[in-house]
């Protein structure tokens, strides 16, 4: 019951990779907007962002899936 419990917290980081990666794009949509010839510096600042926010949530997943199946 534990473990189960302890996978489900750990998953719920995806949650907040969302929020994150949801809110970048919004502003740098923004940005764009505001700036468009600097449109491929927000791109590219955006999408390491993106990449860093949606690593956290592979790592909340594989704790979950160590949690569930290594730890019995």
């Amino acid at each position: 019951m534990s473990i189960a419990l302890g996978a489900a917290i750990a998953v719920l980081t995806g949650i907040g990779a969302g929020i994150g990666i949801g809110m970048a794009t919004s502003h740098a949509c923004e940005a764009i907007a505001r700036q468009p010839e600097a449109a491929k510096d927000i791109r590219s600042s955006m999408l390491i962002g993106c990449a860093l926010a949606e690593a956290t949530a592979i790592y909340g997943l594989l704790v979950a899936i160590m949690l569930i199946f290594v730890a019995k």
